[in-house]
């Protein structure tokens, strides 16, 4: 059984930064892509970032490039999202993703956790 559970989100000020943590279990992590999404109030959700199963690859989207960096710990089997310069315009519950597909880079995901909220104050 595939289990997500996001940390790290809280109340910032704009140009602070944030880690979001991302554990899992029921998938190991170099077989898996990972992606971080997020959902602010009254929009769709968004991807934000991913990292591939092979050769630890990442995707972002193009609001956060730059600022944002997905990393991953194997050990620990942990993804992270490490948030800098961060903006009141990524205020949003973070969503962590694992899909039940391995080795596919592009996956769709079927697995979510519940979100960790981030607010960003100008």
């Amino acid at each position: 059984q595939v289990h997500v559970v996001e940390s790290g989100g809280g109340l910032v000020q704009a140009g602070d930064s944030l880690r979001l943590s991302c554990a899992v279990s029921g998938r190991t992590l170099s077989s898996y892509t990972m992606g971080w999404f997020r959902q602010a109030p009254g929009k769709a959700r968004e991807f934000v970032a991913a990292i591939t199963w092979s050769r630890v690859r990442t995707q972002y989207a193009d609001f956060v490039k730059g600022r944002f960096t997905v990393s991953r710990d194997g050990a620990k089997n942990t993804v992270y999202l490490q948030m800098n310069s961060l903006k009141p315009e990524d205020t949003a519950v973070y969503y962590c993703a694992a899909p039940h597909t391995a080795y596919i880079d592009y996956p769709s995901y079927d697995y979510w956790g519940q979100g960790t909220q981030v607010t960003v104050s100008s």
